[in-house]
């Protein structure tokens, strides 16, 4: 199978690899040379590391290096039977890139988007066969996350739809199918994670320490929500959250805090800027948490409940089944437990009387009970 891959950043290169680690034959554009240049030396490196650690041989090494090459012109790619496009998100610029790509590849080719966020409807729009159009969004680093969205757009054929599962199965991937709403699964289900606890520390309940404390030690998160967004960068987790918020018509649910805006206006971007949440500067000792178990029951039972209640309104609304919803929060980011089964664990019941207590409390419309949750609970069901 030949694989086409529009760009070569960290990700298209990831999805690269993944493709050539199949046996597909991979061609990797992108208009910058030196990124090319930049691309095949990180693959070596990766590569050598695999040797190292005994995963794969040095035959095998030579045999994935060998199925990627690297091009200049995107006509190049005309051989193509799936393209997957991994550039920059913004949809004038995709929009470009597809249009011009469809009048090279045959009519049968795929073209998917990696895009985490904006609409495949309008990218399929696009194009003169809107029909051959899909998303297909992988999770950094793609060789190692099992997750891949796999999002039709009301456009897309049902042979389109088929054919990409079984691909990026093949590929021995886990794939979960969603529907084509803002932030799909795993970025719209997981702004809890962030923008509750963020709420919480601007209400003065506790500070980042302790809360990131608090998930891990509790909820058996592997990175806690400020370390995680000084990981991914203040600036990207802000434009997520902001466009999701917009796309959704300013739900409340949604909302930006002002203390990641801030952040992210001073330049306390996380890990890649020295300082975000933490200072990361040498010889300073990370903070220590303040020991309260009732605190950390309280914001740990704050920000599950919050996630499981946008885990059953993707239901609710048919972005994805209960299974891809949970494997894509367990395989995709890496969650301790899938949200619907935790909601089943912790008892339908809590999470409705827990979400009720918050919407008591403070009369906003962030607390709503999804109608999915309050149904079970009357009719005595679990998700699963």
């Amino acid at each position: 199978m030949n694989v086409g891959i529009i760009g070569s950043g960290t990700m298209g290169s990831g999805i690269a690899q993944v493709a050539a680690t199949s046996g597909c034959k991979v061609k990797l554009y992108d208009t910058n040379q030196a990124a090319l240049d930049k691309a095949k030396s990180a693959l070596e490196k990766i590569l050598a590391r695999l040797v190292e650690k005994g995963r794969i041989d040095t035959a095998e090494k030579s045999r994935i290096q060998n199925n990627i090459s690297y091009i200049v012109k995107l006509k190049d790619l005309a051989d193509s039977d799936l393209t997957i496009e991994a550039i920059i998100e913004s949809l004038d610029i995709k929009k470009k890139v597809f249009s011009e790509l469809e009048t090279y590849v045959s009519d049968d080719c795929i073209l998917a988007s990696n895009t985490s966020s904006l609409s495949i409807a309008s990218i399929a729009a696009s194009l003169k066969k809107p029909e051959r159009c899909i998303g297909i969004h992988f999770f950094n680093p793609a060789p190692l996350m099992q997750l891949v969205e796999v999002i039709p757009a009301i456009q897309t054929s049902k042979e389109v739809l088929e054919n990409s599962i079984k691909i990026i199965s093949d590929w021995k991937k886990v794939v979960a199918v969603a529907k084509d709403t803002p932030g799909f699964i795993v970025n719209r289900v997981a702004r809890p994670f962030y923008g509750e606890s963020l709420r919480i520390y601007e209400e003065g309940i506790a500070d980042f320490a302790t809360i990131d404390h608090s998930l891990k030690s509790l909820g058996g998160f592997r990175m806690g929500p400020f370390e995680l967004m000084d990981f991914i960068g203040n600036d990207v987790n802000y434009t997520v959250t902001e466009t999701v918020f917009t796309a959704f018509y300013f739900d409340p649910r949604y909302k930006p805090a002002f203390t990641q805006k801030r952040f992210a206006e001073a330049g306390y971007l996380g890990k890649k800027t020295g300082k975000g949440y933490y200072d990361y500067s040498e010889g300073i000792s990370m903070p220590k948490p303040k020991e309260d178990k009732e605190i950390a029951e309280l914001i740990f039972n704050r920000v599950l409940v919050m996630l499981i209640n946008e885990a059953a309104d993707a239901l609710f609304l048919n972005i994805a089944s209960a299974k891809d919803i949970d494997n894509a929060m367990t395989k995709g980011v890496n969650y301790p437990k899938g949200l619907l089964a935790w909601a089943d664990e912790k008892g339908i019941n809590w999470c409705v009387s827990k979400l009720d207590e918050l919407y008591n409390e403070y009369h906003e419309d962030r607390y709503r009970c999804s109608p999915l949750l309050r149904k079970m609970n009357r009719e005595n069901k679990t998700f699963f």
